[in-house]
């Protein structure tokens, strides 16, 4: 990277980013980073978006990473600052997003430690705080600079971090005596290290199949996360087999293609889990395999199936509780399906690989068990998030990048929504904290040119990063805001109604939402409301030819409910609202086991 003409370590650190591809940061200023902002000033390549709070900052960067440079950056100051980014980096580092996140910190002479006396000191300089420590756990690697020669290389090192594995967020602490300084001769490099791969025989692979009576392939985030979408749709086109996908890999097929039943998991599509509950053969692909996808009792999953797992990461292979994977394979998804799909055209009969009456049973489930169906829009009070969503689908285009936020209203989004292949449907799905949708939205938009985004959120959810609105307004981004506003926490309501005899503690009781048409005039922008079935098809024709910015308030009933859904411990295959016992067993291929009732499926 060429120094000649930087002055001083800020200015180096701006054309590092510039040369990630990095065009905007996204920041609140403050004293301990305000020589790097400074440097801003003297550049027309990266610019800066201000925030309202840091929370957001990471939240919009871990959005702006996901759709744009693979990469992305915050900056903040000391304390507060770095501490307010660290739910936001924690969306980040579980769903695999590179990111770097830049805290100032106080001069090193100001640090606990550095002076005689000072070391079992709670803080020596103003704001002081050990932000590294802190955020260690949530990123793959917080370093703070200690010595002005080891810039390049740490800023080397992070990216290289940041982007190789499992990819994640990495954090640097930049003390202000550093930022000012000029940049020094002779400044050390990054060499990365030689990576060892994994030798793996696709010829075996391909060999389960063939004695596979009922293949599955589940796509997961990691599908996504290695840029394999391409090569995942071209290799399924090769094999007449049954797709589904976790949350993560919505997006990485189309609803309408014609090997594809469902999503699986505790809010799966009951054709998914009826699919993957009676496969014989499962290839997981980039999947973690977490509890909302087999369940609160692991045990229970695919009990009857040889698992392939791939993943990147180790420490997902190796876990162990309940199930244990018939062949795991750690490898980047993407360098997987290649060599899969080159070892599958050897073979001249791989066209006999797929099972079409495995197949057509599948999907039968499908159009059996639809999530939406015309009985659910019979209140005229209020809209039906199903069939509010099912309409929204129909209209959106196969271009469009939506992001729900969480709880009931991420649920009813991702069990109804149809997705169309090019389309980016993503939220912070391991995470999962109420106010992602909304800085993330702006995030994306950003990235995008300001293009328009669809922000699916809570009206719960909404308030924990509302103050974004001036975000909104300051930048100019088309967000289309659409509050499915059931006056409360829905997801919790429901627990409470199955599990703790409808105490609706903090859900109905002690809850309240603002009145968001005064909002949206607040901050001057264009409020809608949708307050029954009858509305929507029309109000969503006006809202989508709508070029601005909208805030558009979805009157959803308080009791609404996420149907269907796992609980007290119940395999994935036997959803409520119950089957019948001769329906479900109808259903199954293998043999039916009960519920574990000591087990409470969290919300």
């Amino acid at each position: 990277m060429k120094i000649t003409k930087l002055k001083n370590i800020s200015d180096l650190i701006l054309d590092f980013l510039v040369k990630k591809k990095v065009k905007k940061i996204f920041l609140i200023t403050g004293g301990s980073i305000a020589f790097t902002i400074d440097s801003f000033s003297k550049r027309k390549d990266i610019s800066y978006i201000c925030v309202q709070h840091e929370q957001a900052a990471a939240m919009m960067a871990d959005a702006y990473s996901r759709v744009g440079p693979n990469f992305s950056a915050t900056m903040s100051t000391s304390g507060p600052g770095g501490t307010n980014l660290i739910t936001g980096i924690g969306c980040s580092y579980f769903d695999s997003i590179p990111a770097l996140h830049i805290v100032g910190q106080v001069n090193v002479n100001e640090q606990r430690g550095v002076m005689r006396g000072t070391k079992n000191s709670r803080q020596i300089g103003f704001q002081e705080t050990d932000i590294v420590s802190i955020s260690k756990p949530l990123t793959k690697l917080s370093i703070q600079l200690k010595n002005e020669k080891d810039i390049l290389y740490i800023l080397e090192k992070l990216f290289y971090i940041s982007q190789k594995g499992r990819q994640g967020p990495v954090l640097l602490d930049l003390p202000m005596n550093f930022q000012r300084l000029p940049v020094p001769k002779n400044l050390k490099k990054f060499n990365p290290p030689k990576l060892k791969h994994m030798k793996i025989n696709y010829k075996n692979i391909v060999d389960l199949f063939k004695g596979s009576k009922r293949p599955v392939i589940l796509s997961g985030g990691g599908v996504r996360y290695s840029a394999g979408v391409k090569e995942f749709n071209s290799l399924i086109k090769l094999l007449k087999i049954p797709i589904v996908t976790s949350w993560s890999g919505v997006d990485t097929i189309s609803y309408s293609n014609k090997n594809y039943i469902g999503h699986v998991g505790v809010y799966g599509s009951r054709s998914g889990n009826f699919t993957i509950q009676n496969a014989d053969l499962i290839l997981s692909l980039g999947s973690r395999l977490d509890t909302r996808i087999t369940g609160g009792k692991p045990s229970t999953f695919a009990r009857n199936a040889k698992l392939i797992m791939v993943d990147i990461d180790k420490g997902e292979l190796e876990k162990r509780r309940g199930f244990t994977p018939f062949k795991e394979i750690k490898v980047d998804v993407l360098i997987f399906l290649k060599n899969f799909k080159n070892e599958l055209l050897k073979n001249k009969n791989y066209k006999s690989l797929g099972r079409k009456t495995w197949l057509d049973t599948c999907k039968d489930w499908k159009i059996k068990y639809p999530t939406f169906d015309s009985s659910f829009g019979k209140d005229k009070k209020f809209v039906n998030p199903y069939k509010f969503t099912d309409v929204l689908s129909n209209k959106l285009n196969n271009k469009e990048i939506i992001i729900p936020d969480d709880g009931a209203h991420l649920t009813w989004f991702m069990q109804a929504f149809k997705v169309k292949l090019g389309q980016r449907v993503f939220s912070a799905f391991g995470n999962s904290p109420m106010g992602y949708s909304f800085p993330a939205s702006i995030g994306a938009s950003i990235a995008l040119n300001k293009k328009r985004v669809i922000c699916i959120d809570g009206d719960g959810s909404f308030q924990m990063n509302i103050q974004e609105l001036q975000t909104v307004v300051n930048e100019k981004v088309p967000i289309k805001i659409f509050i499915l506003n059931n006056n409360g926490y829905g997801i919790i309501k429901q627990f409470q109604e199955i599990y703790l005899d409808k105490r609706f503690e903090a859900t109905g009781k002690g809850v309240s939402v603002p009145n968001y048409e005064k909002i949206a005039n607040a901050y001057n922008i264009k409020y809608y409301s949708i307050r029954n079935d009858k509305e929507i098809d029309n109000k969503l024709d006006k809202i989508l030819s709508d070029k601005s910015a909208n805030i558009i308030n979805v009157f959803v009933h308080p009791t609404q409910k996420i149907i269907p859904k796992i609980a007290f411990g119940s395999p994935i295959e036997d959803m409520s609202p119950k089957l019948s016992k001769s329906e479900l067993k109808n259903n199954m291929m293998i043999s039916i086991i009960g519920a574990d009732k000591n087990l409470l499926e969290s919300n």
